[in-house]
C-alpha cells in the first residue's frame, strides 16, 4: 500500500495530465481534417472598420458655456473744472438718478492789473468759475474721494456710482471658437433655482474689454474671464430679472441651425472646422481619402457641405483614432471625458 502511494498513485497522475496536453496541442494546432471534403478548418474572421452612411439631417449648433452673474462696474464721475470742492451734496450709499448733482466746483483766475498812461494802477478782480457735477448713471455712490475744500483737476474722480445692473460672463474652450463662424446677438441664460431662462442681450465676445466687467456691445466673442483662451462672452441681463452677483449660470449661445443638410458624425471626420478628410468606402471595399468641406456643428454632427453625397459610406472613426468608450460621451456637448 505504501509503494502505491508513493510512486503508482502520482505517476498515473502525471501521466492523466501529460495526456490531456496532447489532446489539446492536436485540437489547436493539428485539427482533423472534415470528413467530407478532407479539407482542414482555418480561421476566416476579420476585423471590419464600421462605417456609416452620409445622411440628410439637421444641425442645431448650441454652444453652453459656464458663466456667472456680475455687477457691472461703477461708473466715475470726473470733475470737469480744475479748481476747489465748494460742496458735495450726496454721501456714500446714497441712491442718485442719472444727472443729479453730485459736488459744485470752483476756479478763480486771477487777472493782470490795469495800468493807465499816467502811471495808475487798477487792480481787477479774478474770474471766477463754478462748474455743478453730475452722475452720468442712475445708480449707487460707492466712492466719494472728494470732499469740502480739496483741490482737483479736470478729469479728478469726484465719485464713483455703481449702476443697478449686471451682465452675465464665462469662457469659452478654444474649439468652441470654432463653432461660433456667426455671432449671435444675445444667448439665453438659465439660473438653477433662480427665474425661468431669459434673453441675455448684447452678446459680446472678446478679450479684454469683456472680462473687465461692463459689456462691450458688438464685439462679438467668447472670453475667458480667467478661461485658457483668452476669450470671454458677455451679455447684459435684462431690468427686470432679477439677480444677484455670483450666481453661477450656464449661458446657451445659438451658433446656427442647417436643416436637411448632408451630415456624418465628427468622429468620421479629421478636421472639425472649415475642411476636413474622410475615408470614404467603395462598393467593392476599396478606401480612399477625400477633403470634404464643413458646415456647422453640434458637437457629435457636422454639415458636410461639399466632397460626399448622401448615401455614400464613409469610415465611423479616424483610422488609427481611439473610438470612445461607451458612457464616455456627453450627450448634451458630444465631448469625449474619459
Amino acid at each position: 500500500m505504501r509503494v502505491a502511494k508513493t510512486w503508482i498513485f502520482p505517476i498515473l497522475r502525471i501521466l492523466i495530465f501529460l495526456a490531456i496536453a496532447v489532446a489539446l496541442v492536436k485540437l489547436a494546432f493539428f485539427a482533423a481534417p472534415d470528413a467530407a471534403t478532407g479539407s482542414v478548418a482555418a480561421p476566416t474572421g476579420e476585423v471590419v472598420e464600421p462605417q456609416v452612411a452620409v445622411a440628410v439631417g439637421t444641425v442645431t449648433n448650441d454652444v453652453t458655456v459656464d458663466a456667472a452673474v456680475e455687477a457691472d462696474a461703477a461708473s466715475t464721475v470726473p470733475a470737469t473744472l480744475a479748481g476747489t470742492v465748494v460742496t458735495v451734496v450726496v454721501e456714500r450709499g446714497q441712491v442718485v438718478a442719472a444727472g443729479d448733482k453730485v459736488a459744485t466746483l470752483r476756479s478763480e483766475t486771477p487777472q493782470e492789473a490795469l495800468v493807465a498812461a499816467d502811471g495808475t494802477v487798477t487792480e481787477r478782480a479774478p474770474i471766477v468759475k463754478t462748474a455743478e457735477v453730475t452722475s452720468p448713471v442712475a445708480g449707487t455712490v460707492t466712492e466719494l474721494p472728494v470732499i469740502k475744500d480739496q483741490e482737483v483737476a479736470v478729469g479728478d474722480p469726484v465719485a464713483k456710482v455703481a449702476p443697478p445692473t449686471f451682465h452675465v460672463t464665462g469662457s469659452l474652450a478654444a474649439d468652441q471658437l470654432y463653432r461660433l463662424v456667426s455671432r449671435p446677438a444675445e444667448g439665453t441664460a438659465s439660473i438653477q433655482g433662480g427665474p425661468a431662462p431669459f434673453a441675455c442681450t448684447g452678446l459680446s465676445i472678446g478679450g479684454a474689454d469683456a472680462a473687465s466687467g461692463a459689456p462691450t456691445a458688438g464685439d462679438g466673442g467668447d472670453g475667458t474671464a480667467g478661461g485658457s483662451s483668452g476669450q470671454s462672452v458677455t451679455c447684459a441681463v435684462p431690468g427686470d430679472v432679477t439677480v444677484f452677483a455670483g450666481l453661477a449660470t450656464k449661458l446657451t449661445i445659438p451658433a446656427g441651425v442647417a436643416t436637411d443638410v448632408l451630415t456624418v458624425p465628427l468622429t468620421a471626420v479629421e478636421g472639425a472646422a472649415g475642411k476636413g478628410v474622410v475615408t470614404v468606402v467603395g462598393a467593392d471595399g476599396a478606401e480612399e481619402e477625400r477633403e470634404i468641406t464643413l458646415g456647422i456643428n453640434d458637437g457629435t454632427t457636422v454639415e458636410v457641405t461639399g466632397g460626399l453625397v448622401e448615401g455614400d459610406m464613409v469610415l465611423q472613426f479616424v483610422p488609427g483614432a481611439v473610438a470612445p468608450q461607451e458612457g464616455c460621451v456627453d450627450p448634451t456637448t458630444g465631448e469625449v471625458y474619459c
